[in-house]
């Protein structure tokens, strides 16, 4: 069974749509660990009303590489054979990604490489596009640059606001990274330059 190792700062609404679709069987996976690096983090108790092993390593006052030498450690201890990045609010170090190359996932709220970075809906709205959506992308050294493994797109309203437009692309996020998830695990894609393509 491959082992997912979940990384996120918030509530991690992705994490639980992860995990619903890892009990439900339709991700043929199992979560090995689930990491914030806040202690405040509402995920972490989530995934342990869950059953699911979550500690907190903090990453206040930590340099960044130290931060992501711990982190890898753990995740190399438990195995893990993909990280998943949700909603996790730190750029990883040129070492994490070489410790786990092309098996670190991200999902982004934009159609990248359209509005990379913070607040992709705000840029979206304020860019005047009349679709946006969401993109699960391998992780590289560079900001929301790796290859593009799915994307969802979502129309942009005349009378959206950023949280109603976030609401949308949130609900899509959900149903693509669990699709991207599957397609990683099968070992069933290539990469060529920044493309993904399915074998």
């Amino acid at each position: 069974m491959k082992k997912l190792g979940i990384l996120l700062s918030g509530r991690g609404s992705n994490f639980q749509a992860i995990a619903k679709n890892v009990q439900s069987g339709r991700i043929a996976a199992e979560i090995a660990i689930v990491i914030s690096n806040k202690p405040d983090a509402a995920g972490l108790e989530i995934a342990r009303g869950m059953g699911l092993e979550a500690i907190c390593i903090p990453s206040k006052g930590v340099k960044r590489e130290e931060y992501d030498r711990r982190v890898v450690a753990l995740l190399k201890e438990k195995q893990v054979d993909l990280v998943c990045l949700a909603g996790f609010m730190r750029l990883l170090s040129a070492y994490f990604v070489s410790e786990f190359p092309n098996r670190i996932l991200n999902m982004h709220p934009a159609l990248l490489p359209s509005f990379p970075g913070l607040d992709g809906q705000q840029q979206a709205l304020a860019h005047g596009v009349k679709f946006t959506g969401c993109t699960v992308h391998f992780v590289d050294a560079g900001l929301d640059s790796g290859p593009i493994v799915a994307q969802a797109v979502v129309a942009v309203e005349d009378d959206d606001t950023a949280d109603s437009l976030s609401a949308r692309i949130l609900a899509a996020e959900h149903r693509i990274y669990s699709e991207a998830i599957t397609i990683v695990l099968s070992g069933k894609f290539r990469i060529e330059g920044r493309r993904v393509l399915r074998t």
